[in-house]
């Protein structure tokens, strides 16, 4: 840092380069493995309430999302790691202490449960079995959808780190929006009661908990509102309130409306975990989401040094 007489405080680091390293994850593998993942693990809680309330189109559709949406989400985490091995590589140990331990250790338990559970209901065998499964999934599918908001504040980077108390709620919130939307826009309207509810909930839910995340007083929470994560989180934001309004007015009644504000509100659960992770990488390139946090804690540390010494 070099701070001028008469001048605003000029944040910079050795040879101009950022204090931290910039993610070199791609947007499209992670934030797609987040929101696949997170859309698989509510979908399967939604399916194993359908499996028990006598709603079978809902129940086999919300299978097969959850069987598709974690697919989606192992292949755009093993694209990003390079290789498939490095997956494997990170099942040697259990460390209860590491969110991304354990986050592979629940995905290797998830995944086979939630392609037992689709496949028994597919192929009509083993039905007991795989009613089981799908509850398990369900139990598993409550940790996928919820982990990764987890991770992402366990890192160095500012806005994640500093939302850590809202955000496995905000992740919460837009993986039951994008299950119960994308479930209300397949399922027979009959049947897709739980659905919108789901979606309706979740929505709101996602929407609380961002609004405090971005009104958090952080400074790094600048970064929510400034260029392109500002821009997806507007739109997020948008797609979800009216989605989740469209589908409590007229979901039950018209099953265009049904569909369009679904996918409306899965929409918006795909462009927030968009908009989080263009924000981390933001707060990644200006020193002074790392450096004034820092005086700030040394400063208070030295007031609270005076006081016990007076």
């Amino acid at each position: 840092m070099s701070p001028r007489r008469g001048a605003p405080e000029d944040f910079t680091s050795y040879y101009g380069r950022p204090i931290l390293k910039k993610p070199t994850w791609s947007a499209v593998d992670i934030a797609g493995y987040i929101f696949a993942g997170g859309l698989a693990g509510a979908t399967s809680m939604l399916a194993a309430g359908a499996q028990y309330s006598a709603r079978p189109s809902l129940e086999r559709r919300s299978k097969l999302m959850a069987l598709t949406a974690i697919s989606a989400s192992a292949v755009a985490l093993v694209h990003d790691l390079g290789r498939p091995e490095r997956f494997l590589n990170m099942l040697r140990v259990a460390k209860p202490t590491s969110p991304m331990s354990m986050g592979s250790w629940i995905l290797s338990l998830y995944g086979p449960l939630a392609g037992a559970s689709a496949a028994s209901n597919v192929l009509g065998i083993l039905p007991r079995a795989g009613r089981a499964c799908g509850v398990g999934a369900a139990v598993a599918g409550a940790a996928v959808a919820t982990y990764t908001g987890v991770l992402l504040a366990d890192t160095a980077v500012p806005t994640w780190h500093d939302a850590h108390e809202a955000l496995p709620f905000v992740f919460a919130g837009s993986a039951a929006a994008s299950a119960g939307g994308i479930a209300a826009a397949l399922a027979p309207v009959a049947e897709a009661a739980p659905a919108r509810r789901m979606a309706v909930g979740g929505a709101v839910l996602e929407t609380v908990m961002s609004l405090k995340m971005e009104r958090s007083g952080k400074l790094s929470a600048e970064t929510l509102h400034q260029g392109r994560a500002g821009t997806l989180l507007r739109l997020s934001k948008a797609f979800t309130v009216g989605g989740a309004v469209g589908l409590a007015l007229g979901g039950r009644h018209s099953r265009l409306v049904s569909t369009m504000c679904g996918l409306a509100v899965a929409a918006g659960s795909a462009l927030l975990r968009f908009g989080v992770f263009e924000a981390g990488v933001a707060s990644t390139l200006d020193p002074k989401y790392v450096v004034v946090p820092q005086r700030e804690r040394a400063d208070q540390a030295a007031r609270q040094r005076e006081a016990a010494g007076a």
